[in-house]
């Protein structure tokens, strides 16, 4: 009882010491909004102008701090990119925590799950970010300001800009996007050099008992091979992931993806027994050893980290760097 007291007590002084930051200082932020649509940030002022600035989510506007402290990202979505960009972060989720291209980068962050309220309330945040289909994000607003983000509203490059807003590291971001564009289309003019203008890429990736195959804007690396190195995928792949950006497939139907290679996001725990099949041997990239495989668990997200990590596996895979 005694517990669910203070529990209370805190949630409601933070409530309150948050609304009256608010209110006084919501007259001294812009208006004006970014260009992309669904999550966006009005011009921050310097923090000394402003404790908070007003961010707009698909939900509506929250008001965030200009210059967050001490920030928990429940979403492995946008977790690296905090991390990446030097941020504040002092808790994770647990999948991203997990995740080895992290290791560097977790030093003094705490591994948390979105449903232990009890521990967020004790970490003491002053922002959490997660997903919009988060089904706590009005507890967690209770304790925090807590931007619910959709991840579809904006491109990978985007989203890293954005999330430097968000975190007040926008100048890091910025220089790093423009960096990380300029190499990645460096190596697609090298990639498609040695191997063709019309070479051909399927992605494809084991998950428990399924098999994907994957478009240009679901990580496993896509949004570097098609957007950034200029590949193709076949007519096969796009068959498949015209209406979702990736689909759901049989073993059976791999020889119909085509591809002059195969990029392999392989998971350990999944049934990879496929790959002992007939099928999948006959098929031409898979006998012409054309068979990029790489560890799952280090392709899921399009995260800086992430990004760094596969932008030097393929220019490894391609061209034997």
């Amino acid at each position: 009882m005694k517990k669910t007291l203070w529990m209370s007590c805190v949630i409601l002084i933070s409530c309150v010491i948050l609304a009256g930051c608010g209110s006084n200082n919501a007259s001294s932020v812009a208006s004006s909004k970014s260009n992309n649509a669904g999550n966006t940030t009005t011009n921050q002022p310097a923090a000394s102008e402003a404790a908070t600035v007003s961010y707009e989510t698909t939900a509506g506007a929250v008001e965030i701090p200009a210059d967050p402290q001490r920030i928990i990202v429940l979403s492995g979505s946008y977790a690296g990119h905090a991390l990446f960009l030097g941020a504040p972060v002092i808790a994770i989720d647990s999948f991203t925590y997990e995740n080895p291209l992290m290791a560097d980068y977790i030093d003094g962050v705490q591994q948390v799950s979105a449903e232990n309220l009890e521990q967020i309330i004790e970490l003491d945040p002053d922002l959490i970010i997660t997903d919009d289909y988060a089904t706590n994000i009005e507890q967690l607003n209770n304790i925090a300001p807590t931007l619910g983000l959709t991840y579809s509203s904006q491109d990978y490059l985007t989203r890293v800009l954005e999330i430097g807003k968000i975190v007040n590291k926008q100048k890091e971001a910025e220089d790093w996007v423009a960096d990380f564009k300029a190499r990645a289309v460096k190596a697609g003019e090298e990639v498609r050099a040695k191997l063709g203008d019309d070479t051909t890429v399927t992605v494809i990736e084991s998950w428990d008992k399924e098999l994907y195959v994957f478009g240009d804007n679901y990580a496993r690396g896509t949004e570097i091979l098609y957007d950034a190195m200029g590949l193709k995928r076949s007519e096969g792949v796009e068959k498949f992931v015209a209406k979702e950006g990736y689909s759901a497939i049989s073993p059976e139907v791999l020889p119909e993806l085509g591809g002059d290679y195969i990029v392999f996001s392989k998971s350990a725990g999944a049934d990879n027994s496929f790959l002992e099949t007939e099928t999948y041997k006959n098929i031409e990239a898979v006998k012409n050893n054309r068979v990029l495989t790489a560890d799952a668990a280090q392709f899921y997200f399009n995260d800086p980290i992430t990004l760094e990590y596969q932008l030097q596996f393929f220019l490894d895979g391609f061209l034997g760097n």
